[in-house]
């Protein structure tokens, strides 16, 4: 079976894609991985063996300077990334099985308009269900195009969203079409979506039936994509867990913080110490760090989750969906400090469980942490995480192996 996997986005985007495609690989499977081409990403997907192939413009510097939120440059970009498909990703998937697709919407419907012209099976996944289209949530709504406050009922936001999809990317997307012999398209992020998507997070953290969703549209939850096998911890890192106690971890994974990145970590750093722990503090894209010398902190590079979490006493972090599933399934409470996004929704899901806590509002004071990490610290927080871990699957790659050998008519 050739497979094909594209996507676009963060590091949480894509990782789960790379252990899609290293799982497909020991399975017999020949695998194309079509990913931006940032350096960190490459490696990412050369560590899991697998074929890479660069698409787009490099993520990091895109997400670390567009302002939160702004609309600024977004036609051009959502443009570039629909010819990316059309073409790069078109010429990788000649002759494969299955093309999968993830990421924005402008590379997903891309992607199933290049899976219709070669005539191969299309499949499309997200990571996080508050983009799919359910009677009982909003919309997470679109740069430059706020849905209506006054407007309460879901259904009428998801039908809104559905145009303002058309609008946005419809000219674009139909040009590229056209180029290629291909008809028009109405309702492009339903197009895109399919009637049968993948959601690839845990079906504990992110139970789909009890969320719902619109007629005819039927997700298949099949549990977070991971990456095979634990990498080793950096020596320095090894060293600082046996030196002493459990630490804090704190992360903001991919998320850019701006000129808030030094606040925050003197403020989780402070009340890591108030309640007499030592940090592990991941400089990540926000370019976090020990705001002092001391050596009960320690500023890391990227370390994996797996084999961290479950010697550190809290994790402090953004709401990132795989940090989320790392945390809950090594039992370890959490604290869950949203900035954007899908972040509120795994934070809520955090509190929900009572795994951890939802830190209230984005930018947070050593105070408020400090109280944070106290629930998340005391005994009935800690049971929870421990209860749930046991219940979180770790096979959500082989499940969408075997629902793509199905699709490849195997």
């Amino acid at each position: 079976m050739r497979v094909v996997l594209s996507v676009y986005g963060a590091r949480g985007s894509v990782e789960p894609m790379a252990g899609l495609a290293a799982l497909l690989r020991e399975r017999g499977a020949e695998v194309r991985v079509c990913a931006p081409p940032d350096e960190e990403f490459a490696t990412l997907l050369a560590e899991a063996g697998v074929s890479s192939v660069p698409v787009g413009a490099p993520v990091r510097p895109l997400v670390t300077t567009v302002r939160p939120g702004s609309a600024e440059g977004l036609a051009q970009r959502a443009a570039d990334l629909m010819s990316a498909q059309f073409g790069a990703v078109a010429e990788a998937a000649e002759g494969c099985d299955v093309l999968v697709a993830a990421g924005p919407l402008p590379v997903t419907a891309g992607a199933r308009s290049v899976a219709e012209r070669l005539g191969v099976r299309y499949v499309h996944v997200t990571h996080t269900p508050v983009v799919l289209p359910s009677p009982h949530q909003p919309p997470p709504g679109r740069r430059g195009r706020p849905l209506p406050p006054d407007v309460k009922d879901n259904r009428e936001l998801w039908e809104l969203d559905a145009r303002l999809a058309d609008d946005m990317f419809g000219g674009p997307l139909g040009a590229l079409r056209e180029s290629v012999g291909l008809p028009q398209v109405s309702g492009i992020r339903d197009y895109a979506f399919t009637d049968r998507p993948l959601l690839a997070a845990d079906p504990v953290l992110s139970p789909w039936p009890a969320t719902g969703g619109r007629d005819g549209l039927r997700v298949v939850p099949t549990g977070a994509w991971l990456r095979p096998g634990d990498r080793p911890l950096p020596h320095e890192v090894a060293d600082f867990l046996d030196a002493g106690s459990p630490p804090v971890y704190v992360g903001f994974g991919s998320t850019p913080l701006g000129t808030r990145a030094p606040g925050i970590a003197r403020a989780a750093v402070a009340a890591a110490r108030e309640r007499g722990l030592r940090v592990i503090v991941a400089r990540g894209w926000a370019g976090l760090g020990a705001p002092d010398d001391g050596s009960d902190c320690l500023a890391v590079d990227e370390v994996d989750h797996r084999a961290l979490f479950p010697r550190v006493a809290a994790v402090v972090h953004h709401g990132g969906a795989g940090t989320t599933a790392a945390a809950a399934r090594a039992g370890v409470p959490q604290v869950v400090v949203p900035q954007s996004g899908d972040q509120p929704y795994w934070a809520d899901r955090v509190a929900g469980l009572g795994i951890g806590v939802a830190h209230a509002g984005p930018d947070p004071a050593a105070g408020s942490l400090s109280v944070a990490l106290a629930t998340a610290l005391s005994p009935a927080t800690r049971a929870r995480a421990t209860a749930v871990r046991g219940a979180v699957r770790g096979d959500g790659a082989a499940v969408a192996a075997r629902l793509l050998d199905e699709a490849a008519g195997r």
